[in-house]
């Protein structure tokens, strides 16, 4: 029998019974009280990587809170990274997969990603004509007339990792635009021939763009490590700007430093 002098009849009841008594939790909110509960419930592995979880109406039913509550418990795991809404679908228990990757303008290479120990794939979003409007690139003084920029997304063993818009001239050859859709920007311009001049490299933090939240099934606001990159080449016209987002629980960078640099860093002044 539980409190309530009713029959138990089931594990799920029982459950039910007790996700009722936990909340609110030591004074918290009640949707911090839900939040904590679903948290502990990943972490136990109740709730599973990969797995939906109850919709927003049974999680509501279960812990007796309204709609309302739910939404802003399950919106605040979302910008923790712990959960990931797909339209239509439902709500998501994240996969937690976390690369490391060498600070450069990305992976640069298939070389250097199988290196550090995946096999990466791309898919083209678009290629389109447009003016950098990003304030932020505004640090490489870019061109105020309207650039062709190529659009895609990375993954590592099928998981998205990187955002990429590449931004070039409009007269760059059709041959390479289409490279930048299908391979590294490095690689690309390696293939034709093109050497490498000057690389310049930004590292911030933004909320992420229309084009990564939906590239990475991620809510307005969520959190994303940003490279903006300048790549100028020796041939007139050809120089690349361009920001790759990647959201923070999926991408790390590092960095290695060799016993000369080291010792340059070291001698007095």
């Amino acid at each position: 029998m539980d409190d309530d002098g009713k029959t138990s009849g089931t594990n799920d009841q029982r459950s039910f019974l007790m996700a009722r008594k936990a909340l609110p939790l030591n004074g918290s909110s009640l949707h911090e009280g839900v939040r904590e509960e679903i948290r502990k419930r990943i972490a136990s592995g109740l709730y599973k990587p990969g797995q939906a979880i109850p919709s927003t109406a049974q999680l509501g039913e279960e812990f007796d809170v309204s709609p309302i509550t739910v939404k802003r418990a399950l919106r605040d795991l979302q910008s923790a990274g712990a959960l990931t809404s797909v339209p239509g679908k439902g709500t998501f228990v994240k996969e937690q997969h976390r690369f490391l990757r060498e600070l450069d303008v990305w992976v640069s290479s298939m070389e250097n990603a199988r290196r550090l120990g995946f096999e990466p794939t791309m898919e083209l979003i678009s290629i389109t004509k447009e003016k950098i409007t990003d304030p932020t690139l505004s640090v490489f003084n870019p061109p105020d007339e309207a650039q062709l920029c190529v659009r895609k997304i990375i993954y590592a063993d099928g998981t998205p990792i990187m955002y990429d818009a590449a931004y070039l001239s409009t007269d760059v050859p059709d041959a390479i635009v289409d490279e930048f859709g299908e391979r590294f920007v490095i690689d690309a311009l390696r293939r034709h021939k093109i050497e490498l001049m000057d690389i310049r490299i930004v590292i911030d933090a933004a909320p992420a763009s229309p084009g990564a939240q939906q590239a990475f099934s991620i809510p307005n606001g969520y959190p994303m490590l940003r490279r903006l990159y300048l790549i100028k080449t020796i041939r007139p016209g050809i120089r690349v700007i361009g920001v790759v987002e990647s959201p923070f629980d999926r991408l790390a960078c590092s960095i290695n430093l060799p016993a000369k640099t080291i010792a340059r860093m070291e001698r007095p002044s």
